[in-house]
């Protein structure tokens, strides 16, 4: 299993500029992470844009974009965009697309959550043909393409789609190259996704997870997941979210936070590794009176289990 780290302060409630987003990915390539990935807010930064600028500035490093929303983004004018943001990574680039949440596509943007996996199916039948081959003639309920497009040095980019249910990891696995999951524990990940994954692929490859989660060093792990559930308890307001922390048998996003000792940290990820998870994405937080001071030393941590774990 590849571990990651994640770029950005928007899970956390502290956004960052686009430079230093830029920054932070050059400064985890020196420090040997294998990927980074960075979150799309719908009020936030552009994460394709980033990383378009990200990959001039390094030469090793995968990565990752999560969750691209679909409603708001023709698949054709996604693709072209990815296609060209892979020309400037020299094939890095993975790119994470999900159907959001109905607040969001309904308040903010004005537009239908209709049928949510059905779009998701017909969505990835247009945009991963065309990142894969340039061009798609495709005609559904949802979309009619029939075209494509030419960015000259790019290549194939891997599609992952934001999987909370058993209908979205069909689709990733029958149409897309795998999941990114955000908040699954490894009930839910052991369970339930994984194996739907695998046989949704059907052996035509092997699927990628990509698991988000919280992550910190931190010796009372009790203290770190009440700050884990108060840094993210806006994600329990979601539907999707509340849904898939109850199949895991918790409560609040403390319940799968990854918290303990360095040894009991390692522990843990190689205990995902074991359910079949093909890469950590960690998404730190600061725990105590000196949070930065606990998100440095996690960060540390990490970067030395990205050198001793890998794929």
């Amino acid at each position: 299993m590849r571990i990651a780290i994640g770029i950005g302060g928007e899970v956390t409630g502290t956004p960052m500029s686009p430079p230093d987003i830029v920054d932070e990915v050059v400064r985890a390539e020196a420090d040997g992470f294998g990927a980074a990935w960075t979150v799309h807010f719908s009020r936030g930064v552009d994460a394709l844009d980033i990383l378009a600028v990200a990959g001039t500035r390094t030469s090793r490093i995968e990565l990752g974009v999560g969750i691209v929303p679909t409603y708001p983004r023709h698949p054709l004018a996604l693709a072209q965009q990815v296609a060209t943001t892979q020309a400037f990574s020299d094939g890095r680039l993975t790119l994470g697309v999900g159907v959001s949440h109905r607040p969001v596509i309904e308040d903010l943007h004005g537009l239908n959550y209709t049928r949510p996996a059905a779009h998701m199916r017909e969505y990835l039948s247009v945009l991963v043909p065309l990142l894969r081959e340039g061009s798609v003639r495709y005609r559904g309920e949802f979309y009619q393409v029939d075209g494509g497009f030419v960015v000259p040095g790019t290549s194939p980019v891997p599609v992952l789609v934001g999987a909370l249910s058993p209908l979205m990891v069909q689709a990733a696995g029958e149409l897309a190259d795998g999941v990114v999951t955000w908040l699954a524990g490894p009930r839910s990940l052991g369970d339930q996704i994984v194996p739907q994954l695998h046989a949704a692929a059907a052996g035509q490859r092997a699927p990628r997870v990509v698991a988000a989660l919280p992550v910190t060093v931190c010796a009372d792990a009790s203290l770190a997941r009440h700050t884990a559930d108060e840094v993210f308890a806006r994600y329990v307001g979601f539907p999707n979210y509340r849904r898939l922390l109850d199949r895991e048998g918790v409560s609040t996003p403390g319940g799968v936070a990854i918290a303990g000792t360095e040894a009991g940290l390692e522990e843990q990820i190689r205990g995902l590794s074991d359910l079949g998870v093909t890469e950590l994405w960690p998404i730190i937080f600061g725990v105590g009176d000196d949070a930065a001071g606990s998100r440095r030393r996690t960060r540390a941590v990490l970067a030395e289990l990205a050198t001793a774990i890998r794929p």
